[in-house]
């Protein structure tokens, strides 16, 4: 049974540097408090276990961001419990913990939770074992759905499933532009297709002030043709498998053998939604792609705190 989290609503952290955030809007004014921390070593001291995001918060695709490998060597050496919670679906735990060790992040892959990994569960809930599947992303994206019990084949074969596992790793527009083909031929033909998202996140940052497009942003390209061709069609849509959906915290949450986490996300779309929804705080670090003035955002995407940076 994972440990409940001690009762609280945002009490006074140890330390000094925490400031508050208003809005001026009188409606939002209760509900917009958000502590601006002065060191994200207050979430460590406040919380049983903590959970980041990757892109943005600890790595970019060239590197750590500023003051990753410090933090977890703190925390490593403390022995805090922490998990990565991640909706990428390009790499498998071990590769993506071996990439970070050349970072100098010394993450162990059973403490990364990938949104790959919950292909295994869809697959399950929906009987495709033996799906012929059409894969795009590289090649640990089709070993996660290899994984899940589902047989790859080519984007000019006719497929069950169509997953979206990356925005690399292919030829992009001539694998796109097959993919769709076939697909369209298959619901002409009155074919059932399963469309499946790992990752839903749109854009993510590909360097310390630099942004790429995502596998969601792959799949709205998807959806977008769908809706031209098939416009009488509802529900020709990507189930999105990944943060902010609750399966990769409540997994996260299992690992730790713990709810009183706080997740650590650069994302208000994804981490801070998804938290919110699954009833845990969280910390919107300002590293990574979200600028939105937070005094103006839904209660749905309010972050708990706001921690300018990895700094102990």
């Amino acid at each position: 049974m994972l440990r409940d989290p001690h009762p609280h609503s945002n009490p006074p952290l140890e330390g000094e540097g925490v400031s508050l955030i208003h809005s001026f809007t009188p409606s939002l004014l209760h509900s917009s408090r958000i502590k601006l921390l002065a060191s994200i070593a207050q979430l460590i001291t406040r919380y049983d276990a903590l959970l980041f995001d990757a892109y943005g918060v600890l790595v970019h695709v060239a590197g750590p961001m500023p003051g990753a490998s410090e933090l977890i060597a703190h925390l490593n050496g403390i022995e805090k419990p922490y998990c990565i919670v991640t909706n990428d679906a390009s790499r498998l735990p071990d590769k993506t913990a071996a990439r970070y060790r050349r970072y100098g992040l010394e993450v162990k892959a059973e403490q990364i939770i990938t949104s790959g990994m919950l292909l295994q569960d869809y697959f399950a809930r929906h009987r495709l074992r033996d799906a012929r599947c059409v894969v795009l992303g590289p090649s640990d994206s089709s070993r996660y759905v290899e994984l899940a019990g589902g047989e790859i084949v080519p984007p000019d074969a006719w497929f069950d499933v169509l997953v979206i596992g990356d925005e690399s790793g292919f030829p992009f527009l001539e694998t796109v532009d097959t993919a769709l083909t076939t697909l369209f031929k298959m619901l002409d033909g009155g074919r059932n297709v399963h469309l499946v998202l790992p990752n839903p996140d749109l854009i993510y940052p590909s360097g310390v002030d630099s942004f790429g497009i995502a596998a969601g942003g792959v799949a709205l390209l998807f959806e977008a043709a769908l809706r031209r061709r098939y416009r009488d069609r509802p529900g020709l849509e990507f189930a999105r498998l990944g943060k902010p959906y609750p399966h990769l915290y409540e997994a996260a949450m299992a690992r730790c053998d713990t709810r009183d986490v706080v997740m650590i996300g650069d994302q208000l779309e994804t981490d801070i939604a998804g938290a919110k929804a699954v009833g845990i705080d969280s910390a919107l670090i300002t590293t990574g792609v979200s600028l939105d003035d937070i005094a103006a955002l839904p209660e749905t995407m309010r972050p708990t705190w706001r921690v300018n940076s990895l700094s102990l």
